[in-house]
């Protein structure tokens, strides 16, 4: 049984707020295309960027993207929006010291790579005239996107640095419940629980930036302690399916959780009430901060 229900906030956030994720690590559209400033005629009409003034130069990690826009979020965590364009330089030092510099298109440019931008102003935005970064950084941000699991350690390390350093990644927005249902003491999915996960997992994958959190429950029936194991494998349960069956990747996924019979969605009191608490709540949410762009 699958639907879209408002959620118990306070359970929400107590579940993010210890469970921190490679938020680092969203999805990202990587089409190339011309740099269109806000349909300013004074932007518009440079055509190269060497003809605008000088504008300041940042460093951070890219924190979002979409087509023709980057969002790098500083150390102290400032976030600064840069257009980038094919005049845009991307370039990558490798070696001692930084030597052997080598050209890069810009689908290099994936969340969670540590960047230094120079920027010019053009209008009342800023564009990157130039972006460097570190070959190994490169490598690491890869691994990530592509989920390798030869990269898992490097994925870690980079994913934890990136936490660290984004100070508001567990402010989400919620874009969307799906609760998938269970029989009693079971952790068994159905066959429309299945189907249920995989549409799930299509829609998010259909939105910028989205994560999914995996929050399993249960009934009054049993003990707490046999209820918060049972939650906690239900979540698990569907976290697997997930990632195994319905191709979402799992740094795309923050860590699951059971919550025994906390935030029941009807009365125990009744066999139809506690049929809708046995469930897992598979929530779409996109940082608040990256939300939009």
């Amino acid at each position: 049984m699958s639907n879209i229900s408002t959620i118990n906030r306070a359970s929400l956030l107590l579940a993010t707020a210890a469970l921190l994720a490679p938020a680092s690590v969203s999805a990202q559209q990587e089409n190339r295309e011309d740099i269109v400033v806000s349909g300013q005629q004074e932007a518009q009409a440079i055509v190269d960027l060497s003809e605008a003034p000088r504008g300041p130069e940042i460093e951070g990690i890219i924190s979002a993207r979409d087509s023709s826009r980057l969002q790098v979020t500083a150390d102290d965590g400032s976030k600064t929006i840069v257009g980038f364009s094919d005049q845009t330089e991307i370039k990558a030092s490798k070696g001692l010291f930084g030597l052997g510099r080598k050209a890069l298109a810009t689908d290099a440019l994936l969340n969670g790579l540590p960047v230094s931008v120079e920027t010019v102003q053009v209008g009342d935005e800023l564009v990157a005239s130039q972006i460097s970064l570190r070959d190994k950084d490169l490598k690491t941000a890869s691994m990530i996107h592509n989920g390798t699991a030869q990269g898992f350690a490097e994925q870690t390390a980079a994913t934890e640095a990136l936490r660290s350093r984004v100070g508001d990644i567990d402010k989400y927005n919620v874009k969307g419940t799906t609760n998938v249902n269970f029989d009693t003491g079971k952790a068994t999915l159905s066959s429309q629980g299945k189907a249920d996960l995989c549409a799930t997992a299509q829609q998010a994958d259909a939105m910028d930036n989205a994560l999914l959190l995996v929050v399993g429950y249960t009934d009054s029936t049993g003990d707490y302690e046999y209820n918060q194991q049972l939650s906690e494998k239900r979540a698990s349960r569907v976290v697997n399916y997930i990632q195994q069956n319905c191709g979402w990747k799992p740094y795309r996924m923050l860590t699951p959780t059971g919550m025994s019979e906390a935030d029941p969605m009807a009365s125990n009191d009744t066999a139809t009430g506690k049929a809708q608490n046995r469930r897992v709540a598979v929530n779409i949410l996109v940082s608040k901060g990256l939300d939009g762009l």
